[in-house]
């Protein structure tokens, strides 16, 4: 609600909230951590590749003063020459711009993932808010960020100093080297400076990827009240509400199919539908329906009696009555009792002999007209 405080927002952030920042363009993100990553992995690039990067350019500038003395005659010779020497030395610096797009990539994806977001990228008026401005000039990410500037600094002219008074010697050194060796030992020592320094920046990093981590979190966190509209909000969509009763129907199901079990006779139209039945012959009460259904739920009703050796009853005007006047776990109608009694009463008896050794003979239960349907469910006298 909009008069709520932030103090009030204390509900973690549902799916759907964070779904709907990050189509906002709102994810976590470390400014730092690309930084640090460009930085120190352009510098290790270069002090490694150094000796190759340098005889690359410097074999580029020599023949840039080995010109033929036509070409001075001719501007457009010169001009291409020209274009050709920066296409050259584009080609020796291409791979660390290749290196520090693919650490930028990397870096910026590894707290938020990757995310492009149109709405993020729209202008907003609260962005230009001069109210707004000064919040962030003196709320407490601007003291956040004015700090990791200090430490920032604080850290780089520690790493500077550090690396300057234990490398001191080697830089009086090159003063009195030859040019050539000088300039390699030079640009070794500044490699080696610039990714000491660099370095000193992955201390940043890890103090702000898990603050801006937490501070996205605290953003998103929700009150109470909008939990339960979320809530309303997603129960109340067609789409949610059908997939919220095709799983309770997937659970009934289930659940039911666990009862077969215990029945004592599945009753069946072979080809639509099945009812199983129980009847405990100790008790008083109508035999119950532990389990019915019609089309695949008939057939896996019948292939789960199969697996329990639970007798299979094909009687399609008794099934289809059965299947329209019952309910799961109540017992049957009671215009039914007599039909049901008969197939009840041969199962009981089919592990028993008649005198002459004949099993018992099969019944064709009778079913009432008022109980009688088709596969549809209609009464039969109506049609």
């Amino acid at each position: 609600m909009g008069d709520e405080s932030d103090l009030e927002r204390t509900e973690e952030p549902t799916a759907r909230r964070l779904e709907k920042a990050r189509e906002e363009g709102q994810i976590a993100r470390s400014t730092e951590l690309p930084g640090a990553a460009v930085v120190v992995g352009s510098m290790a690039y270069l002090l490694l590749s150094g000796q190759w990067t340098f005889d690359k350019l410097g074999s580029l500038f020599k023949s840039g003063f080995n010109l033929d003395p036509r070409v001075l005659d001719n501007p457009y010779l010169l001009l291409g020459i020209f274009a050709q020497f920066i296409f050259d030395a584009f080609l020796i610096f291409l791979p660390v711009f290749i290196l520090t797009l693919i650490l930028a990539l990397l870096a910026s994806s590894a707290t938020g993932g990757f995310n492009f977001a149109w709405k993020g990228a729209a202008p907003k008026l609260s962005k230009i808010n001069p109210l707004n401005g000064l919040k962030r000039m003196f709320g407490l990410n601007a003291l956040v960020e004015l700090t990791k500037a200090l430490l920032k600094f604080a850290l780089v002219a520690g790493a500077l100093s550090l690396v300057i008074s234990e490398q001191i010697e080697n830089f009086l050194q090159i003063g009195v080297m030859s040019p050539e060796p000088a300039m390699a030992r030079a640009a070794e020592l500044v490699g080696l400076t610039s990714l000491v320094v660099a370095s000193s920046l992955i201390l940043i990093t890890f103090i702000d990827v898990p603050w801006q981590r937490h501070q996205f979190f605290e953003r998103m966190k929700m009150t109470k009240q909008e939990v339960k509209d979320e809530m309303k909000d997603i129960e109340g969509r067609p789409e949610v509400k059908a997939q919220i009763r095709k799983r309770q129907r997937e659970m009934a199901a289930n659940r039911m199919m666990q009862k077969v079990k215990d029945a004592d006779v599945v009753v069946t139209n072979p080809e639509h539908f099945s009812v199983a039945l129980a009847y405990d012959p100790n008790s008083d009460g109508a035999p119950i329906v532990v389990a019915m259904g019609v089309d695949h739920l008939a057939f896996r009703i019948r292939e789960e009696a199969k697996n329990h050796g639970i007798t299979i009853f094909p009687a399609p005007p008794l099934a289809r009555a059965l299947y329209y006047t019952s309910d799961v776990d109540q017992p049957i109608h009671h215009d039914l009792y007599i039909a049901v009694a008969q197939v009840i009463a041969y199962v009981f008896n089919l592990n028993s002999t008649n005198p002459d050794g004949s099993l018992p003979a099969k019944p064709d239960p009778s079913v009432p007209e008022s109980m009688q349907f088709d596969a549809l469910g209609r009464k039969a006298a109506t049609q």
